[in-house]
């Protein structure tokens, strides 16, 4: 089973371009008088010799004779500008714009080639996906989203583009990958038994970006790669990076490899991952016909119980602050926001003391600990039921405390099912094909670029 995994997410004017005429212009016409004052040889009589339409914009590549534009490119390239906090410098987003291009180009192969198999997605189904992003980051409201795109420079139907090529390529490969990939009992159970063996030793939670090399290009994507790393360590967002760059079939989820065990991954990767500590950010790795940036997000025992996996019920209380609020009255509103909370008698008071004092609630009954920031872990496993974090915020963004309402501790981990450990060799065995199927539709392609 293939995992299709659309994430949060996250300039350019349409290039106008005029369809000139082969008409000739009339000596007369040519003698025109000029407008006056406006200091312009524009003759009064003027004759627009083709249509100047926004809609009609000059091609950067043709592929298999489809169109990508210069708007294509600058509006995927917003997408990633925005994904980043630190400033692009003039020459960085150059490069952008040409990984972004060999990117779309990718991305069309792999739209003709599902189309070439009668595979469609309708715009309904992608909307459904558009729909669903939008929930996660901006709370159910598409037009909310709608307008972020067109402020950053990008626009809907970009992302929704996205969004059809990772569907497309996606339903692709089950279709004509996914059937042909075997996996025996015989393996699942020698790796079920390996795992027992393995029990209380860690696994590691990766990201991944993955680009391939060939003795000709090596240099350049090392170049890349180096690039992609600084922009990484300036605060760009790795998810949007991985989605953007990353050549590996684990792009369209953001580059996450999930939980692996080090003898699972390619040397030269399990090496690098083993010294590392979550958060921490390591390449270029060279492997497997190409470079990778790892990423550790987080590590656990193998078969064991993590507090980190309890499941808590959360009430988050929070305070906004006025806009332009001095530091002294936002520390003066801190103060009695934090007396109010501390006077809550649990849960059950919370609703009503948040209302007293002007302040929201919001409840969450099935949360992950992990899922939570690293800082604020370690201050909730140590709650106990009707207890309060530390207020935490800013003057912006208002001030919040969460109030632990319940927790459902971890049991001891049991080995995965046969079931779900036979999907993930087969999913490591489609996205290996998949990368020799894109790489295939690359070398039958006919691309012009302009």
């Amino acid at each position: 089973m293939i995992h299709q995994t659309v994430s949060r997410l996250l300039c350019g004017l349409a290039a106008v371009s005029l369809v000139s005429s082969p008409i000739a212009v009339s000596a007369q016409e040519a003698n025109a008088p000029l407008a006056s004052g406006m200091g312009l040889d524009i003759p009064a009589n003027v004759q627009i010799l083709g249509k100047g339409d926004p809609n009609v914009r000059r091609p950067t590549a043709v592929v298999n004779g489809q169109i990508i534009t210069g708007t294509d490119v600058e509006q995927r390239v917003a997408l990633l500008v925005a994904a980043s906090k630190g400033e692009i410098p003039p020459e960085e987003l150059q490069r952008l714009r040409s990984q972004v291009l060999r990117n779309l180009i990718d991305e069309t192969l792999q739209i003709q080639a599902a189309r070439a198999q009668e595979i469609e997605i309708s715009a309904a189904e992608v909307d459904q996906v558009y729909a669903r992003v939008a929930a996660q980051n901006f709370g159910q409201n598409v037009e909310a989203m709608d307008a972020y795109l067109a402020k950053i420079g990008s626009s809907p139907a970009s992302l929704k583009r996205q969004i059809l090529g990772e569907s497309a390529w996606q339903r692709l490969l089950r279709r004509n990958i996914a059937p042909f990939v075997n996996v025996s009992a015989e393996e699942v159970n020698e790796m079920l038994t390996r795992l027992e063996a393995s029990r209380g030793t860690e696994e590691y939670r990766l990201g991944e970006i993955w680009l391939a090399a060939t003795p000709e290009t090596r240099d350049q994507v090392l170049a890349n790669m180096d690039k992609i790393i600084e922009q990484l360590r300036q605060g760009g967002s790795f998810q949007g990076y991985a989605r953007q760059f990353s050549e590996s079939s684990t792009a369209a989820a953001g580059g996450d490899l999930g939980f692996v065990r080090l003898e699972r991954l390619p040397s030269e990767l399990a090496v690098a991952a083993r010294a590392m500590q979550p958060g921490q950010l390591v390449g270029p790795i060279e492997n497997s016909g190409g470079f990778s940036i790892l990423a550790l997000i987080d590590k656990k025992a193998i078969l064991t119980s993590d507090a980190r996996d309890a499941v808590l019920s959360l009430k988050q209380i929070s305070l906004a602050f006025p806009a332009g609020i001095t530091e002294p009255d936002a520390r003066a509103r801190l103060e009695s926001f934090n007396k109010a909370v501390q006077a809550m008698k649990g849960c059950g008071d919370a609703d009503s003391g948040a209302a007293a004092i002007g302040a929201t609630v919001t409840s969450n009954d099935g949360i992950v600990l992990r899922s939570l920031p690293e800082q604020l872990q370690p201050l909730l496993a140590d709650l106990q039921i009707g207890q309060t974090t530390p207020p935490f915020g800013s003057a912006q963004d208002g001030v919040s405390v969460l109030m632990l309402c319940g927790r459902d501790d971890p049991q001891d981990a049991g080995a995965p099912s046969f079931e779900d450990l036979m999907a993930q060799l087969e999913d490591d065995r489609i996205n290996k094909r998949a990368q020799r199927y894109l790489r295939d539709l690359r070398n039958d392609a006919v691309i012009e670029y302009n």
